[in-house]
């Protein structure tokens, strides 16, 4: 077992979804290292501070990850816990993703006060998303009802459906049931329905890059058949310029030594929309992803991309 210094510091949003991610991975290293006290640093982001605004508009995922990637060179912290599915898909030069946790539902939730599912909502319903993943797949299916906005953490979320501001919400399942909030799920949609966005539900420890011996002690989090996964959703992001700003799905399953990936790009009012699937070895999720990539461009993804970064640029 690799030795372990006598003091640990984990940065983290101040979220309780985020600190419950980070008492994790603490409650976790306390019991393999009961000797080394871990602290949790909780810092604010940019991406908690601005919720007037979508995260396409402001800057994307790494506003969420910025700030405690600094306390990591900083070195007031030695390791960062991020929600996979907010973890930017190239890393800034000097940090490395050090294992990935098992995987939480991933699926989309939906969550209602008054409404058994989508199908229950009445023509012009004002339904929430924060993301135009989500949006994409809604419009999609459901083209007469209203996609609005909706930031903040899930607590600020649940509030204002509460509040009557929304009929209905979509949030990540794996966010209610980790903060005990699984009774307000009225549906855990399929992914046939509504494809994850690559790493949802996975929990994710990031170094810096030069800390070889930390990345050794937390080895032992890393969940083989998650990180495996993962890797092969967040390959195809990165190879179609995967952002905010593009609506992109991926979701991978692993049984024995194959995987199986399923991705969609689309356009916000999901009336252009390329999806594709393929199966292959567990042992390069990369180049599983980058095959997928190929797949979806051949559906048209490239077209759909570009036409939405000649929007973004007029």
């Amino acid at each position: 077992m690799p030795s372990i210094p006598s003091r640990l510091v984990i940065a983290s949003r101040k979220s309780p979804l985020a600190m419950w991610q980070a008492n994790h991975v603490r409650a976790h290293l306390v019991r393999l290292y009961p000797q080394c006290e871990v602290a949790i640093l909780g810092l604010s982001t940019r991406g908690d501070e601005v919720l007037d605004r979508s995260l396409s508009k402001i800057g994307g995922k790494g506003l969420f990850v910025k700030e405690l990637e600094n306390a990591l060179a900083e070195g007031r912290a030695d390791l960062a816990v991020h929600s996979m599915k907010d973890l930017p898909m190239i890393l800034p030069e000097g940090f490395v993703l050090a294992a990935v946790g098992e995987r939480e539902d991933a699926r989309d939730a939906f969550v209602s006060n008054h409404y058994a599912d989508f199908h229950a909502l009445p023509a012009g319903s004002v339904v929430g998303s924060s993301s135009l993943r989500r949006e994409s797949q809604i419009r999609a299916r459901f083209p007469k009802l209203k996609i609005e906005p909706l930031r903040g953490n899930v607590e600020t979320r649940l509030r204002k459906l509460d509040e009557g501001q929304y009929a209905a919400i979509i949030l990540a399942a794996s966010g209610l049931k980790r903060l005990d909030l699984a009774q307000r799920i009225r549906v855990a949609l399929p992914v046939t329905d509504s494809l994850p966005a690559p790493g949802q539900g996975a929990l994710g420890i990031e170094i810096a890059a030069a800390r070889d011996e930390l990345a050794a002690q937390l080895a032992s989090f890393n969940h083989h058949d998650t990180a495996v996964c993962v890797r092969a959703e967040r390959a195809v992001s990165r190879e179609l310029g995967g952002s905010c700003q593009v609506p992109l799905g991926a979701y991978a399953t692993a049984s024995g030594n194959t995987v199986t990936l399923t991705g969609f790009v689309a356009t916000p009012d999901g009336t252009r929309m390329a999806r594709a699937a393929i199966s292959g070895p567990a042992d390069d999720p990369e180049a599983l992803g980058l095959a997928l990539a190929v797949k979806l461009r051949a559906e048209g993804a490239a077209e759909i991309v570009a036409a939405l970064e000649t929007g973004l640029e007029q």
